[in-house]
C-alpha cells in the first residue's frame, strides 16, 4: 500500500466514524459537565498510554478554553501530570492504584471522572488486563456519589457498562479512536463555552 492510499484509507475511517457515533452520547457528556460546572463540581480526568495525553489536553482546555469573562470557571485536573507521584504509587501498590490513590483525599459527591481508555479496560498485553487503574478509580468514583464518564472505542468495553456515560469511538484501530478521542475533547469543550455564555 502507498502512503497515498493509507492517506485516503485513514480519512475514509475517520468519515466512517462521524457518520456512526452516537450524538446522544456527546450530548450526555456535554450536559453532565455542565451540571457539575453549574453546582462546583471538580472534573478528574485521567488515562493512559496516548490517552493520557488526550487527558493532559483535555484538563488543559476544559479549564482554559471555557473561560468566560464574568463566570465562575472550571475547576478541573489531570491525574497524568504528576509524573513523581504516579511513580511513587505505581513503586509502592502497583500501576493499578495511581488513580484511585490520588483521588482517595479529594473525591466528592458530584465531583466529575473522565476515564479515557481506548479498548475501555478489557484486553491484555504482558503487564496483564489493560485500564485496570481507570476501572479500580471509576468504581471508586461510583462509591463516592461521583459522576463517571468513559471515553471509549472498539465496542466499548467494560467502561461503557460501568460509566454513567460513555462515548464510543465505534471503530476497531487504536489510532482512529485516540485521533477522534481528541477530536471529541475539543468539540466538548466548544459545547461547554457556549453553555457558560449563555447561563444566567
Amino acid at each position: 500500500m502507498t502512503s497515498r492510499q493509507t492517506i485516503d484509507l485513514y480519512f475514509r475511517d475517520m468519515e466512517t466514524i462521524i457518520r456512526t457515533i452516537s450524538r446522544e452520547d456527546i450530548d450526555e457528556v456535554v450536559q453532565r459537565l455542565y451540571r457539575a460546572w453549574e453546582n462546583e463540581g471538580t472534573v478528574y480526568i485521567m488515562g493512559n498510554g496516548g490517552s493520557a495525553s488526550t487527558a493532559s489536553h483535555f484538563a488543559c482546555d476544559l479549564a482554559k478554553a471555557t473561560i468566560v469573562e464574568g463566570k465562575r470557571r472550571f475547576k478541573v485536573l489531570s491525574l497524568v501530570d504528576n509524573v513523581p507521584l504516579v511513580s511513587a504509587w505505581t513503586n509502592d501498590s502497583g500501576f493499578d492504584s495511581i488513580y484511585a490513590e490520588q483521588l482517595e483525599p479529594f473525591l466528592r459527591s458530584g465531583d466529575v471522572v473522565i476515564a479515557i481508555s481506548v479498548h475501555g479496560g478489557v484486553g491484555a498485553d504482558q503487564a496483564g488486563v489493560w485500564s485496570q487503574n481507570l476501572l479500580r478509580a471509576v468504581h471508586l468514583a461510583k462509591e463516592r456519589g461521583a459522576v463517571t464518564i468513559g471515553f471509549s472505542g472498539f465496542d466499548g468495553g467494560a467502561l461503557k457498562e460501568i460509566a454513567d456515560a460513555c462515548i464510543v469511538v465505534p471503530f476497531p484501530s487504536t489510532p482512529q479512536v485516540e485521533s477522534f478521542h481528541a477530536a471529541l475533547e475539543h468539540l466538548i469543550c466548544l459545547c461547554m463555552r457556549q453553555k457558560i455564555e449563555a447561563a444566567p
